[in-house]
């Protein structure tokens, strides 16, 4: 301020920028702009910082005015009016007719200099608020450059005379669709602006002669915001189609947020404005004027010269269109009362308003609410302080956002033609309101709400809707509409005309209840719409019209609105007849409102009651039809009924014939299952088939990728996969392969051309366009036909072959080898297969050894299995083993390589576990919780491995069998020393040992069955792995309190741990309790037993008891018993100890075991603790801060740009950045691409700390970006930290986060985000 009074500021700001923009002026004055280039943008950015200067000027309004201030300010005020009044009339348009213009005329320099300009408007017209004499002099300065700005051109106006209903009217010939027109009016909008404050100030009512109202001239202001009106409605109309996309951008940004307040809203005000001073029938004939249809009204017979052979359509539609604008703009000039000054409401009603009418079209998040709401200087809305009281807040899920949803109460001030909405948004309104009225049982009537009074000044607004040109034009429209046969009008028109009688009743209601005794009723409304009209035709009253069309069947939607009409004027026809005993009516009234309803209820009560009679007959028809044919053909249906039985008794639905309780997975006493028939729908040729094994091949699409999920040990990569032995997992899973799938069904030869039409398609997309896509098909990727998920391989789905292979129950139980008989044979097998495929002569020795020996009495090594798959099928089963090994070992597909059935066998086992992991962290059920299509692919998968052999050299998975077999029972082979069990993963290692024996057993024709010898393997890997939990357990801190006393287990535990500690040299830890020994065991063997147990039901097909289907605390002995182990697994050793002592000895003796227990070496311990993704802290400020002291390891302590964290290790990367590129594979990738390689097999899930967004990235060629889990207070995120809201942790939506991890389903989401955003392939990922 002191800078305004002693260096007169902001005269000399806006001086400077009217001498900088002083070149650019057309012949009369105006501004005009060049064509906006860049450079031309640059320079007028410059000069636009000036506009910031006088907005920091003008940002603190003075409390106390001095006449000195006052003087500088009108003085500056007055220099700004010359800038307004070279705007005023900026980038003039014409309507092109012939032809469509040829160059875009430049019109972004004007609107972004409105834009800048907007906030100082308002900030001049606070500032005149605040001083009632600076106000008069702004208003009474404001007018004179408005009258100078009216005597411009004259764009050849010719003076005309109007006559309407016996009213007369003076106006010149203008035609907005043939003379120039702006849209660009900011001295006018400022007079407007001004008009208001004279009212919401009452200086208009305090100081009436001080202000140059006499001088004023009504029709001379509506003028130029009429123009702007008429042009949007003609463009609306497709009138100005010809102009190009230029006017269309101006229309749009007049409506738009950023400019209405200064554009649109101060036209309506100063339409208000001048209405108020006219006479209403003079100011309604000026808009028929101006939107060109007098002349459709002034005649007569309009409505009936238009039939449908002899219509010039496109008139006719740009005159209905033009009709509903005019009705629209007569609603808005009466009924948009929520302005401070022309409505007796507060700044916070108007933004209630606004609100609610956002909140009508949907619920909407506080992001959006905010965007539709005007902001003041300081980018504020003002929302806050009132969003509580018309609306609640609704929290968000894992999905989506915060929403605001509208309170019920208000929903009664919805007005279905509120004038801030867009066409698109007033149809949603009008939609989603009737859609609730349906919902709470209300009529489907949209009427217009109650409205706030006028304030004095604008008050005689009312009288328009009395008007005798109003009642015309009503009369007109509803004329046209019960006309038969009638083309001129549409069912929008009619609404617009429904809506405009009831804003009349209700303004008439209104003045009559709030009327005292004495004074006289000036608003009569239903008495004019009762009389019928004048000569020359004698057309009935609106209210006869009304009651006509309340019973037309063409306009059903309309009918409750005109039913509340009709409903509204006899209510107020018996207010004015006792409007001396208001109360008493109003009751009455209430009581005809309630009879009404009751009478519809009656209504709905019968027609419910004859619909139901009419169903029950129907029915009762349909009964007697069925009862009748059944008797025709009771032959057909007793031999339907006979085969139903008998396949119902033969084959239930996989189910056993035994109780739950002896329900047993493997083994001899395995339980009988029988495969139902399984019939499947191919998705792409929709024919059905069954599952058979000599049938053709059905497959699931399913999708391989290698994992780190598990992994305990992220250093530990694949150096050299072409000499990689990957036959031992390690206990620290270090990578594995995952299998999932989508569950869609395919034959295997429509499968194979969908496949082949993809390849083909690709190919002519890169030659055409050389893009990329979100699938490889040169990997074999392509996207499931149904579902779009990303794949690269199927599944052939087999029927249950195992069942085939059941224990003889012929043989009793004692005549079933023991372990020690079982091994002995099995490792003389061996060998002799070891022999036989090294081609190595069986000597005398060795023939002299093993004479007598049951093992090879019966042996036929010579003898080849058949295979029973059909060709499709066995194709089908080499397909997935050699895509499962290429992407397993990242090397080139060879089908011949002998580490296929590992890879095969590997990922069935890594998968299994992957899902246990993932049920046990969610605390579900191990059984009949898991998602169909994992439940099929797992079977599937469990089915493939078992039968890969079968595909496979027999030779070679024969080698396999022996070399996992001596992990446990060390052979004589020198060559080939196996690890030690501390360096084993024991499920991986009974997976292959199980699915690897049958290729041993195929030659063994004893009689003794192949569920013998796989309940020995897993007995003897059951030992082996409790005797790795108590080495690896031992060194652990001893926490728990001991809860009982040593029972057999414990005691059991102890005495098998003293012999480990006598086997390792005493080394092992001293444990005096067997109590904890035996907790040790049963924790750490859990997940073993669990995954054991999904791998066997799948295996074999036998169904699992209903208490393992739900979450108790029995489950240990359920799943030993269900795996036909011993309650007390000690027993296990003690049973074997012949066999087993020796073989505790040497694998305790091994060199690895022995470093491990002296503390030379680490090893993992059980039960492995599941992997998370990194705790994240609940502000998001603490990892901006933690962003911010981060350097970029290679630019010598510079700051990174683009600090990303992985959320895998918790790594801080510099990502975006060249600093930081490696090579990889031959290419330069950027930082995270490259720490997917070591952390995540090529996956990876980061968060970029600056843009608050979270990346996906899956090889070098994919990623999306996804939402965060750090949302504000009103449950959005913010990614780009735009808005600048306290970020805090959404535990729930990091938990989602964890769960696509966990679930390998990272790739799936990148493949259905780059899908649904083509511009997302385009992206250089590996850059990032």
């Amino acid at each position: 301020r002191v800078l305004i009074t002693e260096e007169n500021l902001m005269t000399t700001i806006i001086q400077t920028f009217m001498d900088h923009l002083m070149r650019q002026r057309d012949s009369h004055g105006r501004f005009q702009f060049e064509r906006y280039t860049a450079i031309q943008a640059l320079k007028f950015r410059r000069v636009q910082s000036l506009i910031g200067d006088l907005k920091y000027v003008l940002v603190s309004k003075p409390t106390e005015w001095t006449d000195k201030l006052r003087e500088k300010f009108l003085e500056g005020f007055e220099v700004f009016l010359q800038l307004l009044k070279r705007m005023q009339g900026m980038d003039p348009v014409t309507r092109q007719v012939g032809q469509h213009i040829e160059m875009e005329p430049e019109w972004e320099a004007a609107f972004t200099l409105q834009m800048k300009l907007t906030h100082i408007i308002s900030m001049m017209q606070e500032w005149c608020a605040s001083d009632e004499r600076a106000l008069i002099e702004a208003y009474r300065k404001c007018l004179i450059v408005l009258l100078q700005c009216q005597i411009g051109p004259s764009d050849g106006e010719q003076p005309i005379t109007l006559t309407m209903c016996g009213h007369s009217l003076d106006s010149v010939q203008y035609r907005v669709s043939q003379h120039q027109v702006s849209i660009h009016l900011p001295v006018s909008r400022l007079f407007s602006g001004l008009h208001v404050l004279l009212s919401k100030t009452e200086v208009a009512y305090r100081f009436p002669e001080l202000l140059p109202l006499s001088e004023l001239s009504p029709p001379l202001l509506i003028e130029h915001p009429l123009h702007c009106m008429v042009l949007c409605a003609q463009v609306h109309a497709g009138m100005w189609r010809r102009n190009g996309f230029s006017l269309v951008n101006q229309i749009y940004y007049y409506h738009n947020v950023k400019c209405r307040v200064e554009m649109y809203d101060k036209d309506l005000i100063m339409l208000q404005a001048g209405a108020s001073m006219m006479d209403p029938n003079h100011f309604l004939m000026i808009v028929l004027c101006r939107f060109e249809l007098f002349h459709i009204f002034n005649n007569p017979h309009y409505g009936k010269r238009f039939s449908s052979e002899h219509t010039n359509k496109d008139v006719l539609q740009q005159n209905n269109i033009l009709i509903e604008e005019m009705l629209h703009l007569i609603m808005m000039v009466v009924g948009e009362r929520y302005t401070a000054g022309v409505g007796q409401v507060s700044p916070e009603d108007e933004i209630k308003r606004e609100i609610v009418h956002q909140l009508c079209i949907r619920p909407m998040a506080h992001s959006e609410l905010v965007k539709a709401l005007p902001e003041d200087e300081n980018r504020e809305t003002g929302m806050e302080k009132v969003i509580e009281s018309v609306a609640y807040f609704k929290k968000p899920g894992l999905t989506g956002r915060g929403l605001y949803e509208l309170k019920r109460e208000c929903a009664k001030e919805f007005n279905v033609f509120f004038y801030h909405y867009s066409r698109a948004d007033q149809s949603k309104a009008e939609e989603a309101q009737r859609k609730l009225r349906k919902q709470n049982g209300e009529d489907t009537a949209l009427p217009p709400p109650v409205l706030p009074q006028f304030c004095p000044l604008f008050a005689s607004l009312v009288n328009l809707l009395q008007s005798d040109v109003y009642l015309y034009i009503l009369r007109t429209v509803l004329q046209w509409v019960v006309e038969p046969n009638g083309h001129a009008w549409t069912e929008s028109m009619l609404q617009r005309v429904l809506h405009l009688i009831g804003m009349a009743l209700l303004e008439e209601k209104q003045q009559l209840e709030s009327a005292n005794e004495d004074s006289d009723f000036t608003f009569n409304f239903t008495s004019k719409v009762s009389r019928p009209g004048e000569a020359p035709e004698n057309s009935p009253s609106i209210l006869a019209m009304l009651e006509t069309l309340q019973n037309a069947p063409h306009l059903e939607v309309y009918k409750d609105m005109v039913k509340w009409i009709l409903k509204l004027f006899g209510l107020i026809k018996k207010l004015r007849e006792r409007n001396n005993s208001a109360p008493v009516m109003e009751a009455e009234g209430h009581s005809v409102d309630e009879c009404l309803r009751d009478k519809d209820k009656a209504d709905r009560k019968r027609k419910a009651e004859i619909a139901r009679l009419r169903r029950e007959k129907i029915m009762a028809q349909m009964s007697e039809m069925q009862r009748h044919f059944i008797d025709e053909n009771r032959e057909l249906f007793q031999q339907t009924l006979e085969e139903l039985e008998a396949s119902s008794s033969t084959a239930p639905d996989n189910s056993p014939i035994v109780p739950d309780a002896a329900l047993i997975a493997l083994g001899p006493k395995q339980t009988k299952v029988f495969d139902k028939k399984q019939i499947v729908t191919c998705i792409l040729c929709q024919e059905e088939q069954e599952i058979k094994l000599n049938s053709k091949a059905m497959v699931l699409a399913s999708f391989v990728q290698r994992s780190t999920v598990l992994s305990k040990n992220r250093s530990r990569t694949i150096q050299d996969p072409e000499n990689y032995d990957p036959l031992f997992m390690q206990p620290d899973l270090a990578c594995g392969t995952h299998i999932g799938s989508c569950g869609h069904i395919m034959h295997a030869h429509c499968w194979q051309s969908y496949f082949d039409a993809v390849q083909a398609k690709e190919q002519r997309r890169q030659q055409r366009l050389r893009v990329h896509t979100s699938y490889d098909v040169e990997n074999g990727e392509f996207l499931c036909p149904l579902c779009e998920c990303l794949s690269n391989t199927v599944i052939p789905l087999l029927p249950l072959s195992w069942s085939l292979q059941n224990s003889d129950n012929s043989r009793s139980f004692s005549g079933i080898p023991v372990l020690s008989q079982w091994l002995k044979c099995t490792l003389q097998q061996s060998k002799v297969l070891r022999k036989i495929n090294e081609k190595q002569p069986i000597s005398d020795n060795t023939n002299a050894s093993l004479e007598g020996i049951e093992a090879l009495d019966r042996f036929r090594p010579d003898v080849k299995p058949k295979n029973p798959y059909s060709d499709s099928i066995k194709e089908m089963l080499t397909t997935l083993a050699t895509a499962t090994y290429k992407v397993g070992l990242k090397v080139h597909p060879n089908d011949q390589d002998p580490r296929v059935p590992i890879l095969c066998w590997g990922s069935c086992a890594y998968t299994i576990q992957t899902t246990e992991r993932f049920l046990a962290d969610e605390e579900k059920p191990l059984f009949g919780h898991l998602p169909c299509r994992q439940d099929d692919c797992l079977k599937a998968l469990t089915r493939f491995a078992a039968s890969h052999w079968t595909v496979s050299f027999l030779s070679v998975v024969q080698q396999h069998f022996a070399r996992l077999l001596a992990v446990l029972v060390p052979d004589d082979n020198k060559t080939q020393i196996p690890p030690s069990i501390l360096d084993v993963d024991m499920f991986h290692l009974l997976v292959s040992l199980v699915l690897s024996f049958p290729a041993v057993h195929c030659h063994d024709f004893r009689g003794v069955s192949l569920a013998v010898g796989v309940l020995h393997l897993f007995h003897l890997v059951t030992m082996a792995h409790i005797v790795q939990i108590l080495l690896t357990s031992s060194t652990e801190e001893n926490n728990m309190d001991q809860e009982s006393t040593d029972g057999d287990e414990e005691s059991a535990a102890f005495t098998l741990y003293d012999k480990l500690r006598q086997h390792s040299g005493s080394a092992l830890n001293f444990m005096a309790s067997g109590w904890h020994l035996w907790q040790y065991i049963k924790t750490g063997i859990m997940p073993y037993l669990r995954c054991s147990a999904l791998f066997f039901h799948y295996l074999n097909g036998v169904p699992v008891p209903v208490e393992l289907q739900e979450i108790g605390p029995h489950h240990y002995e359920l799943l030993c018993h269900y795996l036909s182990l011993p309650i007390n697994l000690m027993s296990l050793f003690q049973t074997n100890s012949d066999t087993i002592e020796p073989l505790m000895q040497r694998w305790c003796g091994a060199a690895e075991v022995l470093n491990f227990v002296k503390g030379e070496r680490k090893a993992i311990s059980y039960p492995r603790e599941s992997n998370k993704l990194i705790d994240l802290p609940d502000d998001y400020s603490c990892l901006i801060n933690r962003a911010s002291c981060f350097t970029c390891p290679k630019s010598g302590g510079d700051k990174s740009r683009a600090p990303t964290l992985c959320l895998v290790c918790g790594g801080m990367l510099c990502s975006q950045s060249y600093c930081c590129q490696t090579e990889l594979e031959g290419e330069d990738v950027g930082a995270c691409t490259a720490h997917t390689y070591t952390c995540g097999c090529g996956v990876g899930i980061f968060l970029r700390v600056r843009e608050s967004q979270v990346l996906f990235l899956a090889g070098k060629t994919k990623g999306c970006f996804y939402p965060p889990p750090y949302l504000d207070d009103y449950g959005e995120t913010d990614q780009g930290l735009r808005r600048g809201n306290p970020l805090h942790l959404c535990k729930e939506r990091y938990r989602k986060l964890q769960k696509l991890w966990q679930q390998h389903s990272i790739t799936e989401e990148i493949g259905h985000a780059q899908e649904a955003n083509q511009t997302l392939v385009g992206i250089d990922w590996q850059h990032l």
